[in-house]
């Protein structure tokens, strides 16, 4: 069905009695108020990335900027942070389909991230249901029943609520205004808002929201100003909406004082998204043949550059008031009792590295590592709820080379091997609906495929020499890559490979890794794939 508004405000969808409880009237007056006052200035600050991005390309660096010295100098402090917010020792974070909402919300940890963005493939009607069920989840009306009749149901006292809305560069095609898609980041933002910030506010709770993808201060202050107007809108106060804010791009490490400022009145925190954060070093630095990285499994917190940035990060969300989260634990439980234990004391290795950095907590993407996770919290954080109390001022300044610095490790066969089957997998599952995926023990989201992609993509352009002698090029890559599919199909049998969407898969994987110039997401060009 066709829906057209005034000034051209579009809806291209099949309308359906799920569509309208979401999509009231009210609901899309709110939407197409945010679209018509802010989609120019997210088209311009969309711009303002790709003239970065050209110095970067041109030998420029990232660094720290004198703009704003006088903030940065200055002694100030973000609005405050909520009760029910003050301690997020653990958050799990997960795609916002039903079930799995509800498994979050009933799982032994302070906060659910649901997830609009990396680790959702945003069909329509994933959208539109994940609206409903967070809606539900806020009323505490939420129930699912599986095939076999067993009944899923919220348990007294879930965890705090997060909503993580899409990157400001995704667009939601389904809606378009003066025939461009809406930016997908307010389509989540205006629903998630209008149907839940009363009803949360009045359990005591209020509109939380991450912010993923930032590049700049100036795209900070564009939520600012999105924020305050629907404050403004609903008579609510200033300061109702909160928002942790993901440093997951290597320019915005630069900015975050700025940053802060500039969500003064709104952030409560930043956090390290780890995973977009190795994918935006090496997208930024992509024409850079001294900044080339190793294999990902080389690329751990403990090496110099990520240590830095971790350390920073602590530093400056501190001295303003406001957490330091850390990153993302992917790996995936195993039942295999082995296993299980190396696992765990993987994931407890690095935890212990963050609070003892002086996180005030960290994300998991799986239930089964939370008791393990809030142990190592408990023990760092005793009777406090958070570390704000670590200021790190005693350590020496982070300088930019030290976050620009490359960290050692191998390029192997078998690590390009494991990128391609990695890569391949995860956009066959995109593609097919399905934005988070568990790939040889560990839950893999949109990030870590682009960090596969990309890797090969520049040993391509710099022509990189694998451990073995051989030189990574174009031809080497689709030889690996029709091998690698084999293997695949192989490990999955004959019948789900035959029944997936591997050959658009494989096509697109050849495309974005061999292209002379490098695309900026795998989702933009799997989005035209996807219903």
């Amino acid at each position: 069905m066709q829906q057209t508004l005034t000034d051209e405000f579009v809806f291209n969808h099949e309308d359906g009695k799920k569509n309208r409880q979401i999509l009231t009237d009210d609901a899309v007056a709110f939407l197409r108020e945010l679209v018509v006052r802010f989609a120019p200035k997210r088209t311009a600050l969309l711009a303002e990335r790709t003239l970065c991005q050209r110095e970067y390309d041109a030998g420029k660096c990232p660094s720290f900027s004198s703009e704003m010295d006088s903030i940065k100098k200055s002694d100030w402090t973000i609005r405050g942070i909520p009760r029910d917010l003050q301690d997020r020792r653990v958050e799990i974070t997960g795609p916002v389909d039903r079930k799995m909402v509800i498994n979050a919300l009933n799982a032994n940890v302070n906060v659910f991230m649901a997830d609009f963005e990396d680790s959702l493939a945003p069909e329509w009607d994933k959208l539109i249901d994940g609206q409903i069920n967070l809606r539900d989840a806020v009323r505490g009306t939420i129930s699912y029943t599986n095939e076999a009749g067993k009944i899923y149901q919220l348990q007294p006292n879930p965890a705090v609520l997060i909503c993580r809305v899409r990157g400001l560069h995704l667009p939601e095609k389904h809606v378009t205004w003066r025939s461009e898609p809406i930016p997908g980041c307010l389509f989540d933002f205006a629903l998630y808002f209008f149907h839940n910030a009363e009803a949360l506010l009045a359990k005591g709770s209020g509109p939380y929201f991450y912010l993923p993808k930032t590049q700049s201060w100036r795209e900070a202050a564009w939520w600012s100003e999105v924020f305050s107007y629907a404050e403004d809108r609903f008579n609510m106060p200033r300061g109702t909406i909160k928002a942790t804010l993901l440093i997951e791009t290597l320019p915005a490490v630069f900015q975050m004082d700025e940053i802060l400022w500039s969500l003064r009145d709104h952030i409560v925190g930043l956090n390290c998204g780890r995973w977009d954060y190795i994918f935006s070093y090496i997208k930024t630095l992509r024409q850079h043949p001294d900044r080339v990285l190793p294999d990902r499994q080389s690329v751990t917190m403990d090496k110099g550059f990520l240590d830095a940035y971790s350390r920073l990060l602590i530093r400056t969300c501190h001295r303003r008031g406001a957490f330091a989260m850390g990153g993302m634990a992917a790996f995936i439980p195993s039942k295999d009792r082995e296993r299980n234990a190396w696992v765990l004391n993987k994931v407890r290795a690095d935890k212990e590295r963050e609070a003892a950095n002086g996180h005030d907590g960290t994300w998991i993407a799986h239930p089964g590592l939370a008791d393990t996770v809030r142990e190592v919290f408990d023990q760092a954080l005793g009777e406090r709820h958070n570390q704000l109390d670590v200021r790190r001022d005693e350590d020496a300044p982070i300088t930019a080379d030290m976050l620009l610095a490359p960290c050692d490790g191998e390029r192997t066969e078998a690590g390009m091997r494991a990128n391609i089957r990695v890569a391949v997998q995860y956009i066959e599952a995109w593609i097919s609906g399905n934005g988070c995926v568990p790939i040889y023990g560990l839950m893999e989201d949109a990030a870590t495929a682009e960090i596969a992609r990309t890797s090969i993509w520049q040993w391509i352009r710099h022509q990189k020499t694998l451990s073995n002698g051989e030189v990574v090029t174009v031809a080497l890559f689709r030889r690996m890559l029709g091998e690698e599919l084999r293997v695949i199909q192989e490990e999955l049998g004959d019948q789900r490979f035959s029944q997936g969407r591997f050959e658009e898969a494989t096509r697109l994987m050849e495309r974005i890794t061999t292209e002379s110039e490098l695309v900026e997401f795998l989702t933009l060009p799997g989005y035209r794939l996807l219903a």
